[in-house]
């Protein structure tokens, strides 16, 4: 099967950011490799579609994309959804069951949350990357395993490593690549694309025309954290979506409480010093200019009547 163009990536892993830039980069050169991947991120960063990306460009994408949570399944019976079992291997296995691994054979087992594994499991994981070898719990036969691995975590696997929680020989097989996906707020200028397309998706998904958002609530939603990162943008958009009038642009008044206090409660009053009053008021003018124009820093410059070295000067200044 030929490989997907590389605009696919342009239109899965949205925004224009360097940081994503940087990750489309490295998609693309670690997708056509068959080594293990490890992505890491804070939750709703989209490590699982860039797990995908990494899947349907690379020379597997004919074969199955299998993901899994491995926080989101007991324990006591994590391994045999992973690896299978036997007939008669616990009670209530009444005939023999092949694991999420087996079924992605051929293709790509992606494993979320991995560091929730017990070191028992890491073990047998292990044992699976090295040698691509497991067995199915209650069975002694060896079998093959002909798959591609990334695994994901939310956590920092080399702290987890330290605290011994994770299993060092496994950390160093999977850290041979590492893509480590940033916080939404640490690329703001990405929001502006990422509600556009939510905007579009969630539009066609509900079968109602496309809108957009007023002025002020798409200076809201620009101005919030977004602790819950993409998922939580998009969730608040589809949430807008649903409480907004058809037809219409969507106002502050269909936003949530969550990104409306979150945007518009006013700082706390302190005592500042003249300077530090002038650079407070500095600091919270430009980052209302880039929530203003979309973070379009030329824009931004023309509209402020600044030069683009200016603008970048005080941003540096401040940080921002």
């Amino acid at each position: 099967m030929a490989t997907p163009p590389a605009d696919l990536l342009e239109l899965s892993i949205i925004g224009c950011s360097q940081a994503v830039g940087r990750i489309r980069s490295l998609i693309r050169k670690v997708a056509q490799e068959e080594f293990p991947v490890l992505i890491q991120g804070e939750s709703g960063t989209g490590k699982e579609l860039v797990a995908r990306s990494v899947h349907d460009l690379g020379g597997r994408s004919s074969g199955r994309f299998v993901a899994v949570n491995g926080g989101a399944i007991p324990e006591t019976l994590l391994e045999s959804e992973l690896f299978g079992h036997g007939r008669g291997a616990f009670t209530g296995a009444w005939r023999e069951k092949p694991g999420l691994i087996e079924e992605a054979a051929g293709g790509t087992f992606f494993l979320d949350e991995l560091s929730d594994l017990s070191l028992g499991l890491q073990a047998k994981l292990l044992r699976l990357l090295q040698e691509k070898e497991f067995r199915r719990v209650g069975e002694n036969r060896l079998r093959r395993a002909e798959v591609r691995f990334i695994g994901a975590t939310n956590r920092d696997l080399a702290e987890e490593m330290r605290a011994g929680r994770f299993r060092e020989d496994l950390y160093y097989r999977l850290a041979v690549v590492m893509l480590t996906l940033p916080a939404l707020r640490e690329r703001a200028e990405d929001i502006p694309p990422l509600l556009e397309h939510f905007l579009n998706r969630h539009s066609a998904e509900m079968g109602r025309e496309a809108v957009s958002f007023t002025t002020g609530a798409r200076e809201r939603l620009l101005a919030h954290p977004w602790p819950g990162n993409v998922r939580e943008l998009s969730n608040e958009v589809q949430r807008c979506l649903v409480f907004s009038p058809p037809g219409g642009p969507i106002g502050e008044e269909s936003l949530s409480d969550r990104v409306r206090l979150s945007a518009g409660s006013p700082a706390p009053a302190q005592p500042l010093r003249y300077f530090e009053a002038r650079a407070d008021f500095e600091k919270r003018f430009l980052h209302q200019a880039l929530c203003r124009y979309g973070f379009n820093k030329t824009r931004t410059a023309e509209q402020l009547g600044l030069s683009r070295q200016g603008l970048f000067k005080l941003l540096r200044r401040h940080k921002i």
